[in-house]
């Protein structure tokens, strides 16, 4: 009985332990060494989403620190009505990957991954390799160029090619600071134990 107990509290520790985002975001090498563990190896899936994608592993992880933080249940802010009452959400974005609800779908049923979900990690490192392959096929983005990625990732493969981007400042500046981390992290990467 006392083991049992003892147990299950530990299991509700290391769960709780993976909700809370990593305390160092800006460092790659800092980031696996916190979830390096059985069954949460942050450096095993983005491992394996590059090598099923051809996504560096930089540009995966820059993609999760721009779009949500690291923070598995992150949500857009909620519209304010009056000012102050909460109205609903800008988009369904949501979780690591902050995948639309519609293209998480799509995503799903093109990959025959129906039980990926948008709050796990290796799934959602393994929808952005996914994305980013569809960015090179679709609109011939190279997969090593950072910034016309997350433009892409941003705005959508149509809203891409219609340059929806040049009217929307947040798309602009938050290229560049995903650009600005996917090459920190490249560079951490190079010189990470193990």
């Amino acid at each position: 009985m006392r083991t049992a107990l003892i147990s299950a509290l530990g299991v509700m520790l290391m769960l709780s332990a993976c909700a809370k985002p990593p305390s160092q975001t800006r460092n790659a090498c800092a980031i696996f060494e916190q979830r390096n563990g059985l069954f949460n190896n942050w450096r095993r899936a983005a491992v394996a989403a590059e090598r099923e994608y051809g996504v560096p592993v930089p540009i995966l992880m820059a993609t999760i620190y721009t779009e949500s933080s690291f923070r598995h249940n992150a949500k857009p802010p909620r519209k304010k009505i009056f000012g102050f009452i909460p109205g609903k959400r800008q988009s369904t974005a949501y979780g690591y990957s902050q995948a639309l609800d519609g293209t998480w779908e799509r995503y799903q049923r093109e990959t025959g991954r129906w039980g990926a979900r948008r709050t796990d990690f290796a799934d959602a490192i393994r929808f952005i390799g996914w994305y980013h392959r569809e960015s090179a096929t679709k609109v011939n983005i190279p997969l090593n160029d950072p910034y016309k990625l997350y433009l892409a990732y941003h705005s959508g493969h149509t809203g891409y090619l219609r340059g929806a981007y040049n009217k929307r400042p947040e798309a602009l500046r938050g290229a560049k600071r995903f650009t600005d981390i996917t090459y920190t992290y490249a560079k951490q990467l190079q010189q990470c134990p193990g």
